[in-house]
């Protein structure tokens, strides 16, 4: 298969969105992180086999055990911002990781997230004593986009280390995972990619007509990947998954248009300013009716529709009290 240049790896998504099954072989993309943390999460045994390979192709070693866990960390006080992960697991010896889908090009700076993130992880999971002790955590993200510009190594390992490079500490670890690098590999002969560019190209073409053979044999070839395979078929059968990806992509589109009608305005009117009316015109609208349409399907919870569509938990839950309860037959 012929290689491709890089302004054409980004996923193609489809002219025609749905909020059904289109047909019966479509389905959904990973991509977008209700479906990502659905392939891991379900209670089944090709959730969790999928589970158990992903940490054990990313970290490089055998991961025997993998249990969910809640995917809001407690607070230590009230006034402390809230956090939720895509997926949060407690695996051997008591290690703890967190795991996130990052479909979408972000305006802050994703790495300061990313350790206050693990910082939270390593302070709940330390151990209290007379010793210092706590199991390593990790904070794995699959990014869609370069994490810096340049930057283009498919993974990055953040640990705290000296100016000499000496390591303090092994505990606290920030695992970065390039999918716009690893998309430069589509067409690659299978038994030349590694373990985590197989679930790369996994989670970029799963769900494309256009290298359903290539994917296929990939697929073939990890017991882990084939088991995610199976659940993203499972998911792909309920129009309501459908649904929420459609909201979804619609919710980003319309921020993406915004801010871009903003950046043309801005070159009249000041940058900073343009940008800063565009996002605030029409966003909040279309994220509010996005997340009313979601609550009435019952699919999500509030946490999770917070997250999807960039609302406060506490404007999502002012929005839950407000549907009406339909009497019943």
């Amino acid at each position: 298969m012929e290689l491709e240049t890089e302004d054409e790896f980004e996923p193609q998504y489809p002219a025609q969105l749905y909020t059904k099954r289109p047909n019966p072989t479509a389905l959904l993309s990973p991509l977008y992180d209700s479906t990502f943390k659905g392939i891991f999460t379900q209670e089944t045994e090709d959730s969790n086999l999928a589970l158990q390979s992903f940490i054990s192709d990313v970290l490089g070693c055998k991961v025997k055990n993998v249990i969910l866990k809640p995917n809001e960390p407690a607070k230590d006080n009230p006034n402390q911002k809230g956090m939720s992960y895509d997926i949060s697991i407690e695996f051997d010896d008591g290690e703890i990781s967190d795991i996130e889908m990052q479909a979408w090009k972000e305006n802050y700076d994703y790495g300061t997230r990313a350790e206050i993130q693990s910082a939270r992880l390593l302070n709940n999971n330390a151990k209290k004593g007379d010793v210092w002790d706590s199991p390593k955590v990790y904070q794995i993200s699959i990014l869609n986009f370069h994490y810096r510009k340049g930057d283009n190594k498919i993974l990055s390992w953040y640990t705290m280390k000296d100016e000499t490079c000496k390591t303090l500490s092994d505990r606290q670890n920030i695992i970065f995972i390039d999918l716009k690098t690893i998309r430069k590999k589509i067409g690659t002969p299978i038994n030349e990619l590694t373990p985590v560019e197989k679930w790369g190209l996994f989670f970029s073409y799963v769900d494309s007509e256009k290298y359903s053979d290539y994917i296929s044999e990939l697929v073939r070839s990890e017991k882990g990947i084939m088991a995610a395979e199976n659940t993203v078929k499972y998911m792909s059968e309920a129009d309501d998954n459908w649904f929420v990806q459609n909201s979804r992509f619609i919710a980003e589109r319309d921020k993406n248009t915004q801010i871009h009608n903003a950046e043309k305005r801005g070159h009249e009117k000041g940058l900073q300013e343009g940008i800063q009316q565009g996002i605030q015109q029409g966003i909040q609208q279309q994220a509010i009716e996005a997340a009313i349409k979601l609550l009435k399907n019952n699919k999500l919870s509030p946490e999770e529709i917070a997250d999807t569509q960039g609302l406060t938990l506490e404007k999502v839950l002012e929005l839950q009290k407000n549907i009406p309860v339909e009497a019943e037959a």
